[in-house]
C-alpha cells in the first residue's frame, strides 16, 4: 500500500475507544447545525478540540454515510460556472448539502459547497482534480 493510499476497516463501535464516538457526535452536531462551530460541538460532545482535530478526517459513520465536508472554490463570474461545478460534484457521487456564494468581485466569486461524501464513486482528491480542469474554476480545495 502506497503512502497516499487509504485503507478502511469496519469496526463494531463497542470495541472502539470512547473518543472516536465523541468525534462522530461532534461531527453530527456540526453537520446538523445544532453546534455553530467546533468549540460548541466539542463542548457538547465532551471532547477536547485537539482530539477532534486529530481524528475528524479519519472517522466516518459508514452505516449512515453522514460525512459532510466543505469544498471552497473560486469561480469565474460567468453564466453556468456554479451549475458546472455542481454537476461535476454530482457526477462524482457527492450530494450537495449547502451552497454559500459571495457576490462576485473582480470577475470571480467565492463559493463554499458542503457535500455529503457517503455516495462518492471516487476519492475526494480525484474529484477536486477533475473539477480544477473546468474552465470556469480558478481554484478549488477542501475547506478546513
Amino acid at each position: 500500500m502506497g503512502k497516499s493510499e487509504r485503507r478502511f476497516l469496519l469496526v463494531d463501535v463497542s470495541v472502539l475507544p470512547e473518543v472516536f464516538l465523541k468525534v462522530l457526535r461532534a461531527k453530527e452536531l456540526l453537520a446538523s447545525g445544532e453546534a455553530r462551530n467546533v468549540s460548541a460541538a466539542t463542548k457538547m460532545a465532551d471532547l477536547s478540540r485537539s482530539a477532534f482535530y486529530k481524528y475528524k478526517d479519519c472517522i466516518f459513520d459508514a452505516e449512515n454515510s453522514k460525512e459532510v465536508l466543505t469544498v471552497n472554490a473560486t469561480l469565474l463570474d460567468e453564466t453556468g460556472a456554479l451549475q458546472n461545478l455542481l454537476a461535476g460534484m454530482s457526477e462524482a457521487g457527492a450530494s450537495v448539502v449547502t451552497i454559500n456564494q459571495a457576490a462576485p468581485e473582480n470577475g470571480a466569486a467565492q463559493v463554499a459547497v458542503s457535500i455529503r461524501t457517503g455516495g462518492m464513486r471516487m476519492a475526494l482528491a480525484e474529484m477536486l482534480e477533475q473539477l480544477k480542469k473546468q474552465r470556469t474554476v480558478v481554484d478549488i480545495r477542501r475547506g478546513v
